[in-house]
């Protein structure tokens, strides 16, 4: 009876390679092990995502907070701006959590990010002008990770046309 060693997802594992198929049977089980693991963390941070810009991000936008408008004014678009970049915040923080939407949602965030950095720096003086940048970074993994479910979409919105 002869062994192999099978690395999977990391960790290494003792198979017998007598028995017909075992060591691919190891490695696929590990491997759909991981990517079950995978698929669950990167759906926590999309949730998590979603709560931050609906709660921390656009309620207070939405709802007129003092500081919200106080930063707007500002930046001279006054409520009118405040309330589009709500909306934009409360409407990009629910479609994370769609699955036929979320790689959109990603980069439609990220793209609103980027607006907020440079926000940031040209008229905040780069006063938290990290957030937005920090934000891109999980946003974009999400956009690629889940970059297939714009090819579904495409195909929702074909067969609806």
């Amino acid at each position: 009876m002869s062994e192999t060693t099978v690395e999977t997802a990391g960790t290494a594992a003792t198979v017998d390679t007598a028995a017909n198929g075992t060591a691919r049977s190891a490695a696929r089980s590990g491997t759909r092990r991981a990517g079950r693991r995978a698929d669950i963390a990167l759906r926590s941070l999309q949730v998590l995502l979603a709560l931050f810009y609906v709660i921390a991000s656009a309620v207070p936008k939405l709802i007129a907070h003092s500081s919200a408008v106080e930063s707007f004014d500002k930046m001279g678009w006054g409520r009118p701006g405040m309330y589009t970049v709500g909306v934009l915040e409360l409407l990009g923080g629910v479609a994370l959590v769609i699955p036929a939407l979320v790689s959109v949602a990603a980069i439609a965030l990220s793209l609103l990010m980027v607006g907020a950095f440079i926000t940031q720096v040209t008229v905040f003086d780069g006063e938290n002008a990290a957030t937005p940048l920090i934000l891109i970074v999980p946003l974009a993994l999400i956009a690629w990770a889940r970059r297939h479910r714009t090819g579904e979409l495409l195909r929702l919105v074909r067969q609806r046309a």
